[in-house]
């Protein structure tokens, strides 16, 4: 076992040595060719390339009424460090675009701020969960990390992807799903796992749901629920089909968590914190 572990660790590291090796000083063709051939471990592209809804001479501005709201952030921080901002102002730009950032929001931010817009770039880029390429209104992540990958993560992507018919990071063609990859969710204790980052409710905010102890089998039915507009529980332990879940009546061994980050919920209301869910004893 610990040679297995060793090898797919050993295999972990040449894929992200790979990925994080630069590309040559080429023209942009050529640097889509190089990321195209090298795995990539980032939910978006690691440079950017002008598009008719992604360029720097869009218009774009906040809503009247998310204005407000960036008077209300702003309020929150001296007006010598408003600079310190820049991600609920991210944030609150991301909720109103649909769940992703183009690169005329982030100079929106700048300008809003004061600073050059290098400075919102280098946060955007930083953070994993600001989308700097359209996603659907379910982006679905999946994790790449090694304990993941060692109970099968890859192949829960490929189902995935299978299913919906696109490729990593593309968007289906009702809008409704993509697929991405994100590093280690602080689940592994529960591997493997996805989370669904949901935007279907626009400016009024958004939702990272944690799904774990996952198969290919049980993502798909993630995905059927979603479409839907059915609400899986935010924690999914293998217990049997997602329809259990749906049942008027359950035993005492039937049981449920919600999770949210690193707090989850227990179907009697307990609460349980970290990255077991525990069975209710009572």
């Amino acid at each position: 076992m610990f040679s297995q572990v060793a090898r797919l660790a050993a295999k972990r590291l040449l894929e992200v040595r790979r990925s994080l090796r630069p590309a040559p000083p080429v023209v942009f063709a050529a640097a889509t060719a190089t990321a195209a051939t090298s795995r990539s471990f980032s939910t978006a592209l690691n440079y950017h390339i002008d598009s008719p809804d992604n360029n720097p001479d869009m218009p774009w501005e906040f809503t009247e009424a998310n204005m407000e709201r960036v008077k209300e952030i702003l309020s929150h921080y001296p007006s010598n460090y408003k600079q310190s901002a820049v991600i609920p102002l991210l944030d609150l730009a991301q909720q109103q675009h649909g769940g992703w950032l183009p690169v005329a929001a982030m100079n929106a931010v700048a300008k809003i701020i004061e600073v050059a817009p290098i400075r919102v770039y280098e946060v955007a880029t930083f953070y994993s969960m600001f989308n700097r390429t359209k996603v659907g209104k379910y982006h679905l992540l999946v994790c790449g990390t090694t304990p993941c990958m060692i109970r099968g993560s890859r192949e829960i992507e490929e189902a995935l992807l299978k299913h919906l018919g696109v490729k990593r990071n593309e968007v289906t063609k009702d809008g409704m799903f993509s697929v991405g990859e994100m590093e280690c969710m602080g689940c592994c204790v529960n591997a493997p796992m996805i989370t669904v980052a949901d935007y279907t409710k626009g400016s009024e905010g958004y939702s990272y749901n944690y799904y774990e102890d996952v198969t290919p089998k049980r993502v798909i039915e993630i995905v059927e629920m979603l479409r839907k507009g059915e609400k899986p529980p935010f924690f999914v332990c293998d217990i049997g089909s997602l329809a259990d879940w749906h049942t008027e009546s359950r035993t005492d061994k039937e049981w449920t968590c919600w999770r949210k980050y690193h707090f989850a919920w227990g179907a009697k209301g307990s609460i349980v914190q970290g990255s077991r869910c525990l069975l209710n004893s009572n």
